[in-house]
């Protein structure tokens, strides 16, 4: 067999039907395969269906719990503390969205801290959706130790991805998305699946050597962006995103990347500040920025995402034969 299109609805409901047999909540499963899809249609695969298995795998053997409700407490003025349970981030992540606007519009600025949480997927994703509802907003991720401090070997820091949007008047978002390492860690991650090279730049081996080969950058370090300075935001996102939230640190948390050990219980941490906090003008002056830079020949960040998705809708998603099968073999086979 090869590859085949499918539509969105056929591909949630066959990605939601491999999650529940995977010991899974339906409308958790639900919101799970909705961030794969989405992160797939985007152009993201290495948040998308590359990550079926391994999640599936992870909820199969209770690293990660399936059925874990979320907490919220308010510990503070204008702040949310989300307890994950072990869980999926996105359904925390999603009442995030839902519930902080308010606690912004109200206050100018309010944030949520997570914690025992797992992935976030494509940060962006969630920034986007509060820039939907007229909030600026930051996230700050930590993931499990993948990059050596600068000047170091031990890796001691996440990939740790920061993400960030803003409302634009009468157009869609502006949404910066980035690792703090080179590349983020899904792009070796799924070249390794694929049993394909990377780039030379992208990782060093475990003995600290510079590698093309995947499967070794997987077991060795990534290399930060921008040399010192981003090993020096990676440290800033672990401040924010585990030691502020009460998450584990990159050292202490188990990957994500498999079903062995421990749930990683990281962190992430959003903050949300109202557009027309100092002025009703925030979105117009944005947009009048957004069209300086398009006028110039140059592409907003994140522009690509919104012409990805309209392909998508128009004409379907095209999914990989061996992801076809990963979603028979678990279909086939629940727990």
């Amino acid at each position: 067999m090869t590859d085949q299109v499918l539509s969105i609805a056929d591909l949630t409901s066959r990605v939601k039907a491999a999650f529940i047999a995977s010991r899974v909540a339906p409308d958790i499963a639900d919101c799970v395969a909705d961030a794969l899809i989405r992160a797939e249609c985007d152009g993201k695969s290495g948040h998308g269906l590359s990550r079926i298995g391994s999640y599936a795998a992870q909820a199969r053997s209770g690293k990660v719990d399936g059925f874990a409700r979320y907490t919220v407490t308010h510990p503070k003025l204008a702040t949310m503390a989300v307890d994950v349970a072990g869980g999926f981030a996105y359904p925390a992540l999603a009442a995030v969205n839902r519930d902080l606007p308010a606690l912004a519009r109200t206050h100018g600025l309010a944030m949520a801290g997570l914690h025992h949480s797992h992935h976030c997927g494509v940060a962006g994703h969630h920034v986007e959706a509060a820039a939907d509802q007229g909030m600026i907003a930051l996230l700050f991720a930590n993931t499990p130790s993948a990059m050596a401090p600068w000047g170091g070997r031990t890796a001691l820091l996440g990939t740790n991805p920061i993400a960030f949007a803003a409302p634009v008047a009468n157009a869609a978002p502006i949404v910066i998305d980035l690792a703090t390492s080179s590349v983020a860690r899904g792009g070796i991650m799924k070249a390794a699946a694929n049993d394909q090279p990377i780039p030379e730049g992208w990782a060093l081996d475990a003995d600290g050597k510079p590698t093309t080969d995947a499967t070794a950058a997987l077991k060795g370090t990534m290399t930060p962006m921008a040399e010192a300075k981003g090993a020096a935001l990676a440290l800033m996102i672990e401040i924010l995103a585990a030691a502020l939230t009460g998450a584990n640190f990159a050292y202490e948390a188990s990957s994500f990347l498999d079903a062995e050990g421990a749930p990683p219980h990281a962190g992430q941490l959003m903050i949300m500040i109202d557009a027309e906090a100092f002025s009703p003008q925030t979105t117009t002056r944005i947009a009048a920025m957004a069209g300086l830079i398009n006028d110039d020949g140059a592409r907003l960040p994140g522009a690509g995402r919104i012409a990805k998705r309209q392909q998508v809708e128009r004409n379907g998603l095209t999914v990989s034969q061996q992801i076809l099968d990963t979603l028979d073999r678990l279909i086939a086979t629940p727990v």
